[in-house]
Parts: C-alpha cells; structure tokens; sequence
C-alpha cells in the first residue's frame, strides 16, 4: 500500500470512527487506538502536504486566527418560519386550518413533526460531497462564513457517505448539549474562567469565535433538519423521506420525529414532547410541523417571506427578563447558606417566579449580579430558576452590590467559608433550627446513636410541631407525647422511649460522629477518641494538638476547633450529657502502642455470637485496623458462616483464617499474644 492509498485508508478510517462515536453513540475502538491512527494520518500529510484534502479528519483542529468573517450569499435564503404564539394545544389545530384553507381541502394533511432545537441555524455547502463552505444564517440573504470553525464539530461529516452530487446545501442546528454544557462550565469554575450563560449562546458564541482553536475547546453538536440549494439530486416526495436520506449520508438527524395526519396527531406531538421536554439531552423552545409533501408544499408556497407549510408551535419560554428587587440568605438543612434572588415576578418555563437561585457568593461576583440589575432568569421544567446572567447597559445608578452575612441569618452562629470550598456555612449545627432535622436523622443513624425507629417522618412531626428544638429535647421525649402523634400507637411510643434510653450508654467516637462535625466522619470520630479518651480534652483542644492525631489535617483540625468555639454547641453537648447519655473514657493513647497496632483483620461471613460491628469495634479498641477487603498485607481473616470470596482469597494468599472462637479468646487477653 502506498502513501496516497494509506492516507486514503486511515480517512476512511477515522471518519467511520468519529461517525460511530458523535452520531451513533456507539464507539467501535478505544481513544488510544483513535487517537494512534490519528497521529498516523497526521504524520503522513505533513510529510507529504500535497496529499492534504480540505474533507481530511485532521482538519477539525482548527486553523488560523481570522481577522473577521466573510460574508456568504445564500443561493436560497434561509427564511424563518412562522411561530404559533398559542402555546396550548389549539396552536396545533389553528395551523392545520390555515393549511385546510389555503388548500381548499377538508381531508386529513400529512405532516412531518420535529423538534425546535435550541441554538444557531447552519447552512453546509457541499460540492460533489465535500463540505466545501459553512455559514450562518445571517439576516436570511447574507450570513457569515464560518467553515474553519464548524469543521471542528466532528458530528459534521466531512465527505457525505454514498453522495457526491454537484451541490447539497444541508441546513440543520449547531447546539450544545445539556451534559457538556454543565461539564463545560464545571471545568470554566475550576480554572477561575468565566462560564457560559447558557447552552444556546455557548453554541452561538462558539461558531462566531474568531479563533478556530478556541472553537474547538467548545463541545458542540449537529442536528440536520433542511435543504438549501441542490443541483444533481432527484428530490425524494416528502419532507421525512429527505431527513431519511440525510441521515443516510451521515448527517445526526433527531430521532425525535414524527409522521402523522391531521390536527389532533400534531397536538399529541406537542403534548408528548412537552412531557419528555425536561428529560431531553438538549434544549428546545418548541416542535416544528411541516407539511410533508413537497408537492403540496410548492402548492402552499410563502407569504412574507414565510412558508405557509411549516411552522413552529412553542413552549413557555425558559428564559426572560425581569428585576432583582434583594437578595436574601436562605440556610439549608446541612448550614449551607444560598443567595436567593427576590425577582420582579416573571412568567417563565411555564410558571410565574419570584425567586431564583444564585448558588453562591462566587457565582454572583463572576456574574457581576448587583441588587437592582435587570436580570436574565431561566427555569427549564422542575429545575429551580436560576440567574444567569445581567443586563448591564440596563443597571440603575443605585445597584448595590451583595455582601454574604458573617452571622447566620437564623441562629445568629458564625458563617465560615474553607479556603478551597465556594460554599459558605453555619457552625451552628446543633443549634440552627434550618438545620435541626438534619441534625437529628444523623445523630439517630445506626452507625451514630442507633435510635431505632427514629425516620424521617416522625422527626419532620417532632420538628414542625415545635416538640424537638434541639438535640436534647430527644432525651426529654415519653410515650404520651409520642403516642398522640399521627400514626403513633402506644407501642410503638413505647419502642422509641426504650430506643432512646438504650441509646444513652455509646461510645465517645459514636458520640462525636453523631455531632455531625463537618469533616469528622466514622474512622476521625475513632482516632480522635483513641487519641484523647475524653471529650473534654478535644474540645479544649487547639489546632496544633489536633493535628497530633493520625490522619487529621489542618482543614478538619480548623473544622473541630470552630465548632466547639460556639457557646450553643457546647451547651447542647452539656445538655445531652446531663440527660444521661454517657460513655467510657480514659487517658488517651497520644504515646501509646495498642497490643494490635499495624495489625490488619477481616472480618466475613456470619459470626456467631456478635456482629461484624461489634467485632470491629473491639478489634479497633486494641488498635487493629479492619479492613474491607483481603490482600498480602492482611494479618488474619475472621470466617463466620457463609463467608465467600474473602476466605477463598485469604486461602490462596496463605493469610491465617479464624473462627471466632478464636477471636474471642484474643480479645479476652486484651490482644496480646497475637502472633500471626
């Protein structure tokens, strides 16, 4: 095989690739061996430059900065058409009465129903099936030229497959999708870079990006929907048969699409999108009906420079304008405090809003949003409005620009930010009654203070009826209180009064984990009791004797340090003590060596007499780490009934196997004599 015939087979190659991936979701070898054959083809063309082609697979890269678009006449205007401002389903019925009329006609018409993308109309230009031109649809005459950039979208065939006719203009949508809108601008906050507004002018702002390079860091994607000029192409009869036909040359063509007859079909188009509309991987404003048969078509012709045989029957608008009268600091159940925008009302996505997100403190300063400002709020199906954006030539002289509360706007404890979080938070935890349900499911959880009965319904009861304020209060609950809730028997109060009482008797690292101090989990909450042995020593603990404990770092250190600092946690931990909860405590392990310290155990299967939890924590107490999985490293592996791939790994490993007989007898000795 020579040069010219490789390079011509590692074309055909690449573009069968990039069709299965962008168009088909379907990829048919990994990205290294893409990108190997890739690099090949790269290689041979620079060697041999004469060989390069405008249609080759390298040339999506994007070439040289361009000093200005040029203007490109369209050989068939690229007209708008029509848009039914009736929202509802007689929208459908209008249009197919006007079609009836013009025609003359009473029989059922047939139409081709498709979606009405989101994002910015594009004419390609392929001669003898090359893409040869690209370009926007300007003012319907003239557009701009903007080929270097939509050759980077690799959805876009380069060379139609089985088509290489004098002239096919195909016309369709560039948009970007949902997921790598969102995935776009999470990368955009993680550089400290400015982020889209949304997916359609992220689609618009891409193509009209002077810089192909640039353009091609932008995930974007194709739709075709539509011809433009065609020379040496038999048109087939209807409209459906041509989206056929394209998608046969390898163009996206949506998949949700539709043929049907009549006025009541169209609405049930309408309905059905408009119920899918917010699982769609892409934005739409509206469905397209068109009168299938070029025939009938050509029949209706245009009026004002609108086809009477199409049409676009739109949904509630996502976005639109209004003012931000405040901004006001809403607390949520885990202290996370949000910027809400109070808005002029607005009807938008279906429903009137008032208020809107702004997510955080950052978001708001890099969106430059001050109180006061005409603002751009979108709402997409059951999403939460959001801000997203600001008209600035509209900003009054009086904006003021939004400052976050040092205090929580709820309990009054102090507001802290982390270094590398963009979340500000309330330390009041235990305190905060935004917080308090949250609060009180996580103390209850099984592996905290294992208050058996105590979900969510029933806290949601003990909160919104004012009987549980604080933690404490759980401890002060009795049966008559209990049973005269809904759905509450006797019984039933009885168990959760004997749940509590159990529940007083826990161990200083459940304890501590069921605080809920931010960033002091499960295996912190143990070290930290391991290392201290008294709750009163950690929380007179300052950072630098924090930071003595095994894995605890300068963040999480901070993280105790602040919550013990405020007076109502403090109190809320003297309440609950003086409420009986209690636990063993002694002097501390800071300078001691546990008898099972650098030992690894396993524990699997069912053991006889206690639960893996309680075998852990004993096995924990002397030092031991247990883990979930077996290796080389593993010290001993503790078999119960029905233990399966763990013992079969421990065996093939030569690791120690017991039972829990011999466990016990371990534990009994304090852990010492262990030889394995």
């Amino acid at each position: 095989m020579d040069v010219k015939q490789r390079i011509a087979h590692l074309r055909g190659e690449l573009e069968r690739h990039n069709q299965a991936y962008y168009v088909q979701d379907s990829p048919t070898i990994p990205d290294a061996e893409y990108d190997k054959l890739f690099r090949e083809l790269q290689a041979l063309e620079a060697q041999h430059p004469e060989l390069l082609t405008a249609d080759s697979p390298t040339q999506r890269v994007g070439g040289k900065v361009l000093d200005g678009f040029v203007p490109v006449r369209h050989a068939v205007p690229m007209l708008s058409i029509r848009t039914e401002t009736d929202t509802e389903a007689s929208g459908a019925f209008n249009f197919d009465a006007r079609v009836k009329n013009a025609l003359d006609t009473s029989n059922e018409i047939e139409y081709a129903c498709e979606l009405k993308f989101d994002g910015l109309a594009i004419n390609l230009r392929y001669e003898h099936g090359v893409l040869v031109q690209a370009a926007t649809r300007g003012d319907g005459e003239t557009g701009e030229d903007v080929t270097q950039n939509i050759r980077t979208i690799h959805c876009i065939p380069l060379h139609l497959r089985g088509c290489a006719v004098e002239v096919l203009e195909v016309r369709g949508e560039v948009y970007m999708s949902r997921k790598d809108f969102n995935r776009y601008n999470d990368r955009q906050r993680e550089k400290g870079l400015a982020t889209l507004v949304n997916p359609r002018n992220g689609a618009a702002g891409s193509i009209r990006q002077l810089d192909p390079k640039l353009a091609a860091q932008r995930p974007l994607s194709f739709f075709a929907y539509g011809l433009g000029e065609v020379q040496g192409w038999q048109l087939p009869g209807t409209h459906s048969a041509i989206l056929d036909a394209m998608q046969s040359f390898g163009f996206p063509v949506c998949d949700e699409r539709a043929v049907v007859k009549g006025a009541q079909a169209l609405a049930a188009f309408h309905q059905g999108i408009a119920a899918k509309r917010d699982a769609l991987p892409f934005d739409i404003d509206g469905v397209v009906y068109k009168v299938n048969s070029l025939a009938l078509q050509k029949q209706l012709g245009f009026v004002s420079r609108e086809p009477r045989w199409a049409v676009a029957h739109k949904y509630p608008a996502e976005e639109q304008l209004t003012v931000l009268r405040d901004i006001e600091v809403q607390v949520g159940r885990t202290g996370k405090l949000t910027p809400v925008a109070k808005l002029e009302p607005v009807f938008v996505g279906g429903t009137t809003v008032s208020n809107a997100t702004l997510h955080n403190e950052d978001e708001i300063r890099r969106k430059d949003v001050h109180i006061g400002d005409t603002v751009i709020v979108r709402r997409a199906g059951d999403v939460i409005p959001e801000v997203v954006g600001v008209v600035l030539e509209r900003r009054p002289a009086d904006a003021r620009a939004f400052v976050m509360p040092t205090s929580c706007p709820v309990c009054g404890s102090h507001v802290v930010r982390e270094e590398d979080e963009a979340d500000a938070r309330c330390s009041g935890g235990l305190f905060c009654a935004a917080q308090r349900k949250q609060a009180i499911l996580h103390f209850a959880s099984r592996r905290m203070m294992d208050i058996e009965g105590l979900g969510d319904k029933l806290v949601d009861q003990l909160v919104d009826e004012n009987i549980i304020r604080s933690l404490p209060d759980l401890y002060r609950l009795d049966v008559v209180t209990l049973a005269n809730l809904d759905r509450m028997a006797e019984k039933s109060a009885q168990n959760i009064v004997d749940a509590l009482q159990k529940s007083r008797d826990t161990t200083l690292n459940r304890f501590l984990f069921a605080l809920g101090i931010r960033h002091v989990g499960e295996t912190t909450a143990k070290d930290l009791a391991r290392h201290f042995g008294k709750l009163d020593s950690i929380m007179q603990a300052g950072v630098e004797q924090l930071l003595n404990v095994p894995d605890v770092g300068p963040v999480v250190a901070q993280s105790i340090v602040e919550f013990f600092a405020e007076a109502h946690n403090r109190e809320v931990v003297q309440q609950l003590r003086e409420l009986g909860v209690h636990w063993a405590e002694h002097d501390g392990v800071a300078n001691q060596v546990l008898p099972l310290s650098g030992k690894t155990f396993v524990l699997t299967g069912t053991l006889p007499t206690m639960s893996r939890d309680e075998a852990k924590a004993k096995l924990e107490a002397l030092g031991a780490k247990v883990a979930g999985s077996v290796s080389k490293k593993t010290s001993c592996v503790v078999a119960g009934a029905e233990a399966g791939s763990k013992l079969d790994k421990a065996r093939e490993l030569n690791v120690p196997v017991w039972d829990e007989a011999a466990l016990q007898v371990l534990l009994a000795n304090n852990g010492e004599g262990f030889a394995a």
